[in-house]
């Protein structure tokens, strides 16, 4: 909480108070202590204490901690790179309800062209409210990676995207409107989005680009 709510006078106090539960076992307060040592926050930075400490948490089966060691095997800050022991770490962190961590799983397979295990990633991710696997779901079913191409699919997630207050698929359903969806799709598009007035006003576009 010190780390959290107090500016950086604070900071030296949120240090002692992590270090004392970290050395007690306490998975959180390893984690915290960990990223202390990674952004070096209170203390001087220190990848080799972050790696120990998140590895050591995650063992414990913090899951937060997991997804920050993937991190480091990502970035190269760590002693050893390990492609597999990182997926290994995103499950995990997946499974503690990391919502970030499986939108990370799907960079991470689609960069080794793994595009429809990474497109159940997005989609995992995009049905639990992250707006960036949304873009990247609508981007996919557009162009059919990962799967065959599917427009409704597509508009489906670039609409769902204005529930988090993004609305940077709007550009793209409007463009797929106006390829020769007809608006039966684009209906069943803003159904399956929850967002049907929005798909009315694609329709609009779509006839108005139609001429």
């Amino acid at each position: 909480m010190a780390l959290d709510y107090v500016n950086d006078a604070g900071l030296p106090m949120a240090f002692a108070y992590a270090t004392v539960a970290a050395r007690a076992g306490h998975p959180a307060a390893q984690r915290t202590l960990g990223y202390m040592y990674r952004k070096g926050r209170g203390v001087k930075a220190d990848g080799f204490q972050a790696e120990a400490l998140f590895t050591s948490a995650a063992n414990a089966g913090d899951a937060y901690a997991a997804f920050n060691l993937a991190g480091m095997h990502i970035t190269g800050d760590i002693r050893v790179r390990d492609h597999d022991e990182c997926m290994r770490l995103l499950r995990q962190a997946v499974n503690g309800g990391v919502t970030e961590a499986a939108a990370v799983l799907g960079d991470r397979l689609a960069a080794i062209d793994k595009d429809a295990e990474a497109l159940n990633w997005y989609l995992y991710a995009a049905q639990r409210g992250h707006a960036g696997s949304m873009f990247a779901a609508g981007c996919w079913y557009r162009d059919g990676l990962g799967t065959t191409p599917d427009p409704v699919q597509a508009v489906r997630w670039f609409l769902a995207m204005l529930d988090s207050g993004n609305g940077d698929g709007i550009h793209e359903a409007i463009q797929l409107a106006k390829e020769g969806m007809t608006d039966e799709q684009i209906r069943t598009a803003g159904q399956l989005a929850g967002r049907s007035s929005e798909a009315e006003n694609l329709i609009l576009a779509a006839r108005k680009h139609g001429g």
